[in-house]
């Protein structure tokens, strides 16, 4: 099968499809965000089942057909099975995936948005971190990563949040999460971050929507 494409894929979304299949949304690295079937995903027993979670990470081998991709197979590195069991964490991973998800472009390698994804779920995982400033951090990331980011906050901060956004800008994705802050900073920070994200994302998304209500609980 010469024309079988290896990708290195995180899915993003997955619905069923049929009776048995799965459609899955990937961002890949090598190919931006692409959608393909898994055949029999949704069979216990079918050894492409567990490929087809969301926030599954890995290698896959896809071929391509005429409207969508078709796995044929996967060799997964991690599940993030944390996430499953943590209901705040996967909202926060859902909107982090979605907004991923609305900059990528499909058929166009994009290495830097999967590798901070990445590292973003990773560091919901981590308990020494603030999640809500994980949030803040990647939007800001994100958005330089696309070309977009000012880099100066849009108005006037805190000390220590203008400190924080320069750290943020010049540190690469593996690092550039590794902060705390103290409230009032925090404060100064998230609504800059916000500010920026208003005036260059219009996109809505369900995820933090989700995300906003279970936090207001």
């Amino acid at each position: 099968m010469n024309d079988l494409l290896k990708v290195t894929a995180l899915v993003i979304s997955a619905m069923p499809m049929g009776e048995h299949d799965r459609r899955v949304l990937l961002l890949t690295a090598e190919m931006g965000k692409i959608s393909a079937f898994i055949r029999g995903g949704r069979k216990v027993g079918n050894p492409l089942m567990a490929a087809g979670r969301v926030f599954a990470f890995g290698r896959y081998e896809l071929y391509p057909g005429r409207s969508a991709y078709t796995v044929k197979s996967a060799d997964i590195q991690n599940y993030f099975d944390t996430l499953a069991t943590d209901a705040e964490a996967f909202c926060y991973a859902s909107y982090f995936a979605e907004l991923a998800a609305w900059y990528s472009r499909e058929n166009m390698e994009d290495y830097p948005l999967l590798r901070l994804l990445l590292r973003a779920i990773y560091s919901l995982q981590n308990e020494k971190l603030n999640r809500s400033l994980v949030r803040y951090t990647y939007e800001l990331k994100l958005m330089q990563t696309e070309g977009e980011a000012m880099p100066e906050p849009p108005f006037e901060v805190t000390a220590s949040a203008g400190k924080a956004w320069q750290f943020v800008l010049e540190s690469d994705a593996d690092k550039c999460f590794n902060f705390l802050l103290e409230p009032e900073a925090f404060r100064s920070f998230s609504q800059a971050v916000a500010g920026m994200r208003d005036q260059l994302i219009d996109g809505r998304f369900k995820s933090l929507k989700v995300l906003e209500e279970l936090l207001a609980l």
